[in-house]
């Protein structure tokens, strides 16, 4: 998981635990003044535990009439609640998770609460990625892409891109077990983004840590870093970098749209082959052929990209302008 994220993650989660446990203390005050018995009955019910607690710990045994007792007496609480005109369990919590009590973790482990409050986080890091939401596998329209064979391959690019879906698919399904990295490559509009998010979105859901950046932005972080001029933000650049590096799956998209120096093509070798050395799992997409690739970068990057990643060539026409002669925008 993704520390800054599930930093945010716990900070919300404990946010609402101050306000369950504010309203909680705010129920008592409200009871105890209409009905003070109450209070003198709380008070001997935890003494009650606290005793069966000491008794229990003492190598006595079960405390048995202790419980009984306590029984009874908190039988005697919910019936005054009720006829005070409150729940029963007026006075038993107001938290948003009964189960961890808003902590976050039942017996050590991390409760389903903080981990959708993690995926929350997860989209909202996300979002210049997940632009519209929808983006997902089951969203992903075959039927934009022509079911006639291109003449010069003879392939269909429906057909195509059934087997790209394919490929992005199953690897986002099984990300855990994936052992390869993959590079999108095709013109613009061809769905390269949107494939990306989809496995974004589906990584992120797994609990995985999840990174999007452009080329554009990823060099700019990555020169802020290294040369730390005045009046830039050195220290967002620093985490940047260093979520780039770290995560589980990074989504480098446009390739080839960035500033190519080089500085800029060292860095990006050294972003590459970092990620490769500690197997973690990249996502690159570019509109460039592979002769232009060769032409800007290094042949040690080239190397790495051709060698390590599964090339899935994206085919068809521009999308959006498809969607936009039917209507469909």
């Amino acid at each position: 998981m993704d520390g800054r994220l599930l930093a945010q993650a716990r900070e919300e989660k404990e946010d609402i635990r101050r306000r369950a446990m504010q309203t909680d203390r705010i129920r008592h005050e409200e009871v105890y003044a209409r009905v003070p018995e109450l209070r003198q009955l709380d008070g001997r019910i935890a003494a009650l535990v606290g005793q069966a607690a000491v008794q229990a710990l003492s190598g006595k045994g079960p405390a048995e009439e202790l419980r009984r007792e306590s029984l009874e007496l908190q039988a005697r609480r919910a019936e005054m609640l009720v006829e005070g005109g409150w729940p029963m369990d007026y006075l038993d919590g107001a938290w948003d998770c009964p189960k961890c009590r808003d902590t976050g973790y039942v017996q050590g482990e991390m409760c389903s609460c903080l981990r959708k409050l993690y995926e929350k986080a997860q989209t909202r890091d996300l979002s210049a990625l997940l632009k519209l939401g929808s983006e997902s596998f089951g969203t992903f329209d075959l039927g934009l892409y022509d079911d006639r064979p291109d003449p010069a391959s003879g392939v269909a690019p429906r057909d195509q891109m059934e087997t790209v879906f394919g490929v992005c698919y199953d690897y986002a399904l099984h990300f855990g077990k994936a052992r390869m990295d993959l590079l999108f490559r095709g013109g613009t509009g061809l769905g390269k983004t949107f494939l990306s998010a989809c496995i974004a979105r589906e990584v992120a859901q797994q609990g995985y840590s999840v990174v999007y950046e452009t080329a554009v932005d990823a060099v700019k972080a990555m020169e802020t870093a290294h040369f730390r001029r005045e009046g830039t933000d050195v220290p967002r650049a620093d985490e940047q970098v260093r979520r780039m590096k770290g995560c589980d799956l990074l989504i480098l998209d446009d390739l080839g749209t960035e500033m190519v120096t080089d500085f800029t093509r060292s860095a990006l070798y050294d972003l590459v082959n970092g990620r490769l050395s500690a197997q973690r799992r990249t996502v690159i997409s570019t509109n460039l052929t592979a002769a232009q690739m060769a032409k800007l970068y290094t042949p040690q990057l080239m190397s790495r990209l051709e060698g390590e990643y599964q090339t899935l060539t994206f085919v068809g026409s521009d999308i959006r302008l498809l969607k936009k002669e039917r209507g469909l925008d």
